[in-house]
């Protein structure tokens, strides 16, 4: 029987030592880990490379992490894992907006790093539905927003919208519930296995960077009202 294909991870951090640890963790795991250690040489690496998932530093030598993920992203949807030195929040959604699937503080346990490295790749190769005909079956319509299940593909108006997939089953979930409140716990339990480990905070900032590509505002919200000290609810715009 012929040995499982190794996942293939690519490190980009010029923290030495950092990718030895994580490459020694991961190695007995199954993980095949390759590094590089500034910008320039990790998108290349990056879009010339098979890789599963990239775990990308924000400080990084020659192209700071958000730049070498904007190029990444003109290349290629391999989920990317940003590492934050000091994991703020302005980071995090920055990065969030560029396109990470996920982000972690550099404070990080070498187990959370394997859930979230397994729970990222997961979502990315989560399979869209079958469809039995040409109508777009799992699509949902609130005034001009529009998302199609099926292709996973969401437009406002007649400009597509660029969601992560994070972004885009949270933006299903709250859709489907229109007019009913959802608390982080059911976000987290509708977008995610039990087993990833998810914390409150992350979907706030993760619903954050959805409203900034809805063009929302949380003062005055067009499509996803927060509701204090519970969860998020979403509205049609011609009721807000």
């Amino acid at each position: 029987m012929q040995a499982p294909r190794p996942t293939r991870v690519l490190i980009i951090d010029d923290d030495r030592k950092l990718c030895a640890l994580i490459r020694d963790y991961l190695a007995p795991l199954g993980f095949e880990v390759t590094a590089e250690h500034t910008g320039p040489a990790g998108v290349e690496r990056a879009v010339t490379g098979n890789h599963d998932v990239v775990i990308l530093d924000v400080m990084l030598p020659g192209l700071d992490g958000f730049e070498v993920l904007k190029r990444i992203r003109h290349a290629s949807q391999v989920p990317v894992l940003m590492l934050t030195a000091r994991g703020e929040e302005t980071d995090r959604i920055v990065g969030l907006e560029v396109g990470a699937d996920d982000y972690l503080p550099k404070t990080f346990s070498t187990r959370e790093l394997l859930a979230r490295l397994r729970a990222v790749m997961r979502r990315a190769s989560r399979p869209a539905p079958a469809t039995g005909g040409d109508a777009p079956s799992g699509e949902i319509v609130v005034g001009n927003l529009r998302l199609n299940s099926d292709a996973r593909a969401a437009a406002l108006g007649d400009k597509p919208l660029d969601l992560t997939a994070i972004e885009f089953d949270l933006l299903e979930c709250l859709a489907r519930a229109r007019g009913r409140v959802r608390s982080r716990e059911q976000l987290i339990e509708s977008i995610t296995e039990r087993n990833y480990d998810v914390y409150d905070r992350s979907v706030d900032v993760h619903i954050c960077s959805l409203r900034k590509k809805l063009g929302d505002e949380s003062a005055s919200p067009r499509f996803i009202r927060t509701v204090r000290a519970v969860g998020y609810m979403f509205i049609n715009p011609d009721d807000a």
